[in-house]
């Protein structure tokens, strides 16, 4: 009887303890935490996450000599033609860790799901965007194993050849645009243009339009066809379709936060600049500039001082350091270096403000370009002045503060007109003044076309004397980690040096 109560005991324990497992499995799975991601959210992060650093203003903006700064240590860089390593590296960490990671997830995940064709080819548009930027940037660069680290676990991808970048990136140029559908499903949660199928295909055909463009001197045949699919395609010609990153208080633009904080008092308009627009009676002079007349010091730089008067801006010299920046500033009439104009933080670089990607100004002095080489319908004086209109036009986007009235814009064109003899002139540095903020861009058109015509900065750097900074050195993480592949980009391209030229960039 013992026997038959200790199975009858050992029978339940079993079946109790089988009971209470039930259910464990399902239990043990947090039904709160996501397992999957909307790539929206994925493409939306990326956009937000294009916004120029600020090492674009140490370097790209210095380079084209649109601002300029003194003063050495992290700020030493365009102004003193040094490969200072520690500002260097942002638009690649940026850029690859936010935006390209980014979209190359969301590529991959809008393309498993049936119905997101349309955020897939979003995706693609913009990750051209950025990996142009890139390449334009750096010449070979990480580009069809790049942005594979999180997802494919491939940590040390291989450089490719600049060349074969820009193939790819009219192929996916050409074909993303293109297979956008009015008809498919739209995306509202796009902080670009909120779904908006037309403006997103404007964008695609315009970047076509700028890497096509980029090719005039190394292959003006492909750069000309690459044109005219681009026009055929339907680029941005007015400011309402212009892409650019919105910036609020938790989104800051990057430029104004910096220009609003501590370099506030660091940063100038350089000479060359606020001489162009002072000597042809440019309207956009009085909604660019400030100057704090009188100022010896940051703190002294008071809304009390200051003067938007165009006949009262003075641009800072280029080759200046603390210690003859003085001189220079006596030499101007000034009373210390603090009183030369500035780009007005309170108007056009607010932590707030816009940071335009491509603009109906750039596209229309591109074509203007282009009809003027005959690659196009279409005559460029209308493409010139249209795109000179734009860029005054787009201005009071930053702040109504910075609104050029109409009618300076009509007397501007009429003292300035467009004159087929200088054309190619007049057209990039119009593009120069229409890129000012978005200075990659800015550089990579002087490169591209050898305008606006600027004097060398004198300063003996690590380049060349009177030569220009043709590119960005690689980051020393990547020297360090990816020898390897940087070795044999190196080995191609030329040595990782600043005045080693893109392979675009012919002499």
């Amino acid at each position: 009887m013992k026997t038959i109560t200790n199975y009858f005991v050992a029978v339940i324990l079993f079946i109790s303890l089988f009971s209470c497992d039930k259910g464990l499995t399902e239990m043990n799975i947090n039904k709160v935490n996501p397992s999957y991601i909307d790539p929206i959210f994925q493409l939306s992060n990326a956009i937000v996450n294009s916004s120029l650093p600020t090492s674009t203003v140490t370097y790209d903006m210095g380079i084209v000599q649109q601002m300029v700064s003194p003063n050495g240590g992290v700020l030493a860089g365009a102004n003193f033609n040094q490969d200072n390593k520690s500002p260097l590296s942002p638009l690649w960490q940026a850029y690859y860790r936010n935006v390209i990671r980014n979209t190359r997830d969301a590529i991959a995940h809008a393309d498993s799901i049936p119905g997101r064709q349309n955020l897939k080819n979003m995706g693609r548009i913009l990750q051209a965007y950025a990996f142009m930027a890139l390449t334009d940037t750096y010449g070979d660069i990480p580009y069809s194993e790049g942005g594979f680290g999180y997802p494919d676990k491939l940590l040390l991808p291989k450089y490719d050849a600049q060349k074969a970048i820009y193939d790819s990136l009219i192929k996916e140029l050409t074909e993303a645009p293109a297979a956008l559908s009015s008809t498919g499903k739209t995306e509202p949660g796009d902080l670009l243009y909120a779904g908006n199928i037309a403006q997103w295909k404007k964008f695609g055909y315009s970047l076509l339009l700028r890497a096509g463009m980029r090719l005039t001197k190394i292959d003006p045949a492909k750069a000309e066809a690459t044109v005219k699919a681009a026009f055929a395609g339907g680029v941005i010609l007015v400011n309402a379709d212009n892409a650019y990153i919105r910036h609020d208080a938790n989104y800051q633009h990057p430029i104004g936060n910096m220009l609003n904080g501590t370099e506030g008092a660091n940063f100038y308009l350089a000479k060359p600049f606020v001489d162009q627009l002072k000597s042809t009676g440019d309207p956009r002079l009085s909604a660019i500039a400030i100057r704090y007349v009188g100022a010896t010091s940051g703190p002294s730089q008071t809304v009390a001082v200051g003067s938007t008067d165009p006949a009262k801006q003075v641009g800072m010299p280029m080759g200046r350091d603390n210690g003859t920046i003085g001189a220079a500033a006596t030499a101007d009439g000034l009373v210390s270096f603090y009183e030369y104009s500035q780009v007005d933080r309170r108007r056009l670089t607010k932590t707030q403000s816009p940071a335009f990607i491509v603009t109906a100004a750039q596209s229309q002095l591109l074509l203007a370009e282009a009809a003027q080489r005959g690659w196009i319908t279409g005559t460029p004086a209308t493409y010139y002045d249209a795109g000179v209109r734009a860029h005054m036009e787009q201005l009071a986007t930053f702040d109504a503060g910075a609104t050029v009235p109409a009618g300076s814009i009509t007397t501007y064109l009429l003292a300035n007109p467009f004159s087929p003899a200088t054309a190619l002139q007049q057209i990039n540095t119009q593009y120069w003044i229409a890129s000012f903020l978005n200075g990659t861009e800015a550089w990579s058109n002087f490169r591209r076309s050898g305008f606006p015509v600027l004097p060398a900065n004198p300063y003996v750097g690590d380049i060349p004397a009177g030569t220009f900074i043709r590119r960005i050195t690689y980051p020393v993480s990547e020297i360090s980690a990816n020898t390897t592949h940087v070795n044999e980009a190196i080995t191609r391209q030329g040595a990782d040096r600043m005045d080693t030229r893109v392979w675009w960039d012919k002499p």
